[in-house]
């Protein structure tokens, strides 16, 4: 009685995997009802792919093209007049001017590279993990490829994003010769918070610091001047 039922158990084990093997099959060979249809229109990059049987290929843009449409949007051009404006007041501060050789910090797509240059400051370099070509250049903020003194001024609004803040002023410091100026942007703070992101400028003292508002967002700039190494 028990082979009996042994057999019958391995019929039927053979039978659900000839089952399923066949269902397996059958899914692989059958096209999705969701792929594109022929009737699909003439330009596929105005809808949203359906699956991954959607892959009509889209024409390649280059990079000059990318950026001219980026660059002439609206939300680009208003970011980029606000940095305008904010550098401005700090010329006005005779702390910067067409002849400094600035480093932008955690640039990201490189609106204040721009604003910079629009201003007419001649020698802007900007770095961040990920390029932005032609504006921003790839590098680590916490192991500048600079040689020491290599900058008359450093600027970042994005300390606050850093993963090790102390590494990320060093380096700062280190590339700004002596009577330099670094210039942080954070979100708005008090007296407490401006002091401790300005004790980790090591080598560098305290000019100001005053509530701005940048890219429409309240913000706080700090300023230093970097002194002698030890």
């Amino acid at each position: 009685m028990d082979r009996q039922i042994q057999v019958f158990l391995n019929r039927l084990s053979w039978v659900s995997i000839a089952i399923a093997s066949l269902t397996l099959l059958h899914l692989f060979l059958q096209t999705p009802e969701t792929c594109v249809p022929p009737d699909a229109p003439s330009k596929p990059h105005l809808r949203f792919p359906k699956s991954s049987c959607d892959f009509s290929s889209r024409a390649h843009v280059p990079l000059d093209k990318k950026n001219k449409r980026l660059w002439s949007s609206k939300e680009w051009q208003k970011k980029v007049t606000s940095y305008i404006q904010f550098f401005k007041s700090i010329q006005d501060l005779s702390l910067l001017n067409k002849n400094s050789r600035v480093l932008c910090v955690s640039a990201g797509a490189g609106h204040e590279v721009m604003a910079l240059t629009n201003s007419g400051v001649l020698d802007v370099t900007g770095i961040e993990l990920i390029d932005s070509p032609p504006l921003v250049s790839r590098a680590d903020p916490h192991n500048l490829p600079f040689f020491d003194d290599s900058f008359d001024f450093a600027f970042s609004a994005h300390l606050a994003e850093a993963l090790f803040p102390s590494r990320f002023a060093s380096e700062m410091e280190r590339t700004v010769q002596a009577g330099g100026v670094c210039l942080i942007v954070v979100e708005e703070c008090g007296d407490d918070e401006v002091k401790e992101i300005v004790s980790l400028f090591k080598n560098s003292r305290f000019i100001s610091a005053n509530n701005v508002t940048l890219i429409g967002l309240k913000m706080t700039s700090i300023i230093m001047r970097t002194r002698n190494s030890p």
